[in-house]
């Protein structure tokens, strides 16, 4: 009779393996950041040396595998919310034209390659051909965003290829299913039926987006927990993708989906921040995986075909990425760059070439053979953009900064849309600066949007979050919320973070004033402090004070006031200095005749 392991077995196993994936995961991930290798590469090396090719410390790599595609599907989801219509508008021509043209050129090319010089039929060459025209989106878009060039017209072009890359997965899924050679096959439904499916499950998601998720989050928005948005996230994610996959289509193409369905939401940026750390540690565990059932073996016996292969991969993507990249206008020098940065294989082609394994049109050994292609190929990136960088191949230095301080998006983050929020808003968008606008007030976004402005739904104090609305291209970041606990400690690390933008901010009064008095900030302002300056003046003229002598109480209050916080900041206390304060029955004596003086 069987015998199943117990739940304490269990439970020793999960932990044990988990503690050896983690512990190789951080170790090798932090040795390749060190020599500039990517996070990709150390998850990979760290799979096949702790697997069952390895040293056999884990085990169970086929499940793990199909656990951690999650990982992908989150990473198309966070593409989808990448591509707002008014984005996606701007874009159209790199994405549909520079994109499409990439995708097929580069996918026909590599598949002749190795129909001719590999032997292959041609229908695995062209499994195998397609998805090496795809580039790596994990190792690719969080190198633009350090560098901070995602928005610059070099980085919107790669996001551009990346973004149609992604998009093409499920028609190059199809083109793998018509080609197969499994007669299990067979049974799925016929094509006409899975497109009309597909086109209902879109229709179906979208309608659900607008009229379900949409309210679903604005109530969640008022109730202010944001477990509830980290939980709304993940069911949206899982139900679009298990919608797509019970009629047999693509998980991924659901996610993506998701995605567009919120990409315009003012809900975006909270969902987006909440969703990421699920994403990264399911696409951590998705290339360990990788590398725990890559063949070592294989690789071994086959050094040369790898290695010459994977050479062949980058030489050819990066001279027809060049060639297309001058036909669109950019010049010599950036379209090499782009071509290097586009040159490697991708995450996806370790997907399709599982699909292409299934559908009998390749074996196990030649999934492993170019899945350690692919690999080698990831692994040569770094290093060609450092190439690439000494040879000034991308923009010099002080045109990049010229063009990012003219950037359309970025240019200042607005914290907190209220009162205090939406004048400082007015007056920098008066002047055309790109203003990103975020407030965690629900009825203050539905406001907005009835006044056609678009304000993000977040918490604007987290740096997950201000990373998500642009803070490493921002020039400027205003706090204008109404919180008085807001202090050094919070915005300490938001100001490491993004050392490049401007800080201002919103005080309460002059308590939380003076705990912001040792951060190096563009500016500190009490929120009432000129409104009621402002409102003094007006009094005095009521009482039929002149205008010379309203000038100099102003003057000489403004003087005391300043006096006495130097004071307060330089000893730490609201008690210093008040022998400068004003109490009933004194005045300044300024004048011989004044009216306030009568009577005491």
């Amino acid at each position: 009779m069987e015998q199943h392991a117990s739940p304490i077995n269990a439970t020793e196993i999960l932990l044990s393996e988990g503690v050896i994936l983690l512990g190789a995961a951080v170790a090798f991930v932090m040795l390749f950041r060190r020599f500039g290798l990517g996070a990709v590469l150390g998850y990979l090396v760290a799979g096949a040396l702790v697997g069952p090719q390895g040293f056999g410390l884990v085990g169970g790599a086929q499940s793990k595998l199909q656990i951690a595609e999650i990982g992908i599907v989150l990473l198309l989801f966070l593409v989808g919310l990448e591509l707002n219509p008014a984005r996606l508008w701007r874009l159209k021509r790199d994405i549909f034209g520079l994109g499409l043209a990439q995708v097929v050129l580069c996918g026909v090319a590599l598949s002749v390659i190795i129909f001719f010089f590999t032997g292959f039929t041609w229908g695995a060459a062209i499994a195998l051909g397609l998805p090496l025209g795809l580039s790596s989106t994990a190792q690719v878009l969080p190198g633009l965003k350090s560098s901070g060039r995602i928005n610059s017209p070099f980085g919107e072009k790669a996001f551009s290829i990346l973004l149609f890359q992604d998009l093409s997965i499920v028609p190059m899924i199809t083109i793998i299913a018509a080609l197969s050679r499994n007669p299990a096959d067979a049974s799925g439904p016929p094509g006409w039926l899975l497109a009309a499916e597909t086109v209902a499950a879109i229709a179906g998601l979208v309608l659900a987006g607008r009229f379900i998720l949409r309210p679903l989050l604005g109530l969640v928005g008022r109730l202010g927990e944001r477990e509830l948005f980290v939980a709304v996230g993940l069911f949206t994610v899982l139900a679009s993708a298990a919608l797509m996959h019970s009629l047999h289509l693509s998980t991924a193409l659901g996610a993506f989906i998701a995605g567009v369905m919120l990409a315009d939401s003012p809900y975006r940026h909270e969902i987006e921040a909440d969703v990421e750390p699920f994403r990264s540690i399911l696409l951590g565990l998705f290339f360990l995986a990788v590398g725990m059932v890559l063949d070592v073996h294989a690789v071994i016996a086959n050094p040369l075909f790898v290695l010459s292969m994977a050479a062949a991969l980058v030489i050819t993507k990066a001279a027809l990425i060049m060639g297309l990249a001058r036909l669109f206008g950019m010049d010599g020098k950036q379209a090499f760059g782009l071509g290097l940065l586009l040159s490697q294989g991708g995450e996806f082609g370790f997907v399709l070439f599982a699909q292409a394994q299934s559908a009998m049109l390749i074996r196990p050994e030649a999934a492993s053979l170019f899945s350690a292609i692919v690999t080698f190929s990831m692994a040569t990136t770094p290093f060609l953009m450092l190439f690439a960088r000494r040879l000034e191949f991308s923009q010099p230095k002080h045109k990049e900064q010229e063009s990012l301080d003219n950037a359309p998006q970025g240019s200042a983050i607005i914290i907190g849309y209220g009162r205090f929020g939406q004048t400082v808003a007015q007056m920098l968008m008066g002047h055309g600066f790109a203003v990103t606008m975020v407030d965690k007030k629900p009825a203050q976004i539905e406001a907005s949007g009835l006044f056609d402005i678009k304000v993000y739904y977040g918490d604007g104090t987290r740096i997950d979050l201000l990373r998500r609305a642009g803070a490493e291209e921002a020039r400027l970041i205003a706090f204008c919320m109404d919180d008085a606990d807001f202090d050094g400690k919070l915005l300490e690390p938001i100001m490491e973070a993004f050392p490049h933008a401007a800080i201002v901010v919103r005080a309460y009064d002059r308590r939380q004033l003076l705990r912001l008095k040792d951060l190096d900030v563009a500016g500190v302002v009490r929120e009432v402090y000129e409104s009621a300056i402002c409102m003094g003046i007006q009094a005095m003229q009521a009482l039929g004070v002149p205008d010379r002598e309203i000038a100099e109480v102003e003057r000489q209050y403004r003087a005391n006031d300043g006096q006495r916080l130097a004071v307060q900041i330089e000893q730490g206390t609201l008690l210093a200095a008040k022998d400068l304060m004003y109490r009933p029955g004194r005045s300044m004596n300024l004048f011989n005749a004044n009216p306030l003086e009568e009577g005491g």
